[in-house]
């Protein structure tokens, strides 16, 4: 598991006092409003920041760091990501996960056939869909439903899934 989750990416700076534009990669933009610490990957390190300010436009969120007051000393972060540490994280509901903590796992079907590695999720508007790829270089999409999502374990990097008929032709 990862010890931090990417929250946003800076699209641009925002105005002449120091704010950035940020793409929210959060499932809940309203998060913002109760963050107060974010890691800027500069690259090199993970900068700290403190939030001071949160404003909304459109789908971006526009935030203010305490001690960036300038347009100047926001120039450098267009283009990277912003992280919270997983305490920081919003709390998770029974049956929901990081997206991060899914990537990766291996797959298994509910007779216990390897089936590939969790390639990516989709999100689709009513649920998401889970792209796993085959050993045979094939992408199988499954809904990520509970009648298909059987058991996911996180601890061990490991789901069980049914197929519904015809996913796999």
């Amino acid at each position: 598991m990862n010890d931090i989750l990417q929250v946003g990416a800076v699209t641009s700076t925002h105005g002449l006092v120091g704010e950035v534009k940020v793409f929210p990669t959060t499932d809940d933009v309203k998060r913002f409003k109760k963050l107060k610490h974010v890691l800027l990957d500069t690259g090199k390190e993970l900068l700290p920041l403190e939030i001071v300010q949160v404003k909304f436009f459109k789908q971006m969120v526009i935030l203010k760091f305490k001690g960036y007051d300038k347009i100047e000393d926001v120039m450098g972060f267009k283009g990277k990501n912003l992280f919270v540490t997983r305490e920081n994280a919003v709390k998770l509901k029974k049956n929901e996960y990081f997206i991060a903590d899914l990537i990766g796992m291996k797959v298994y079907t509910e007779d216990e056939a390897y089936l590939g590695v969790l390639n990516d999720v989709l999100a689709t508007g009513a649920n998401d869909v889970y792209e796993v790829r085959m050993e045979n270089g094939k992408d199988v999409l499954i809904p990520a439903i509970r009648q298909c999502i059987l058991d996911v374990d996180v601890e061990n990097g490991v789901m069980k899934v049914h197929l519904l008929e015809g996913l796999l032709e």
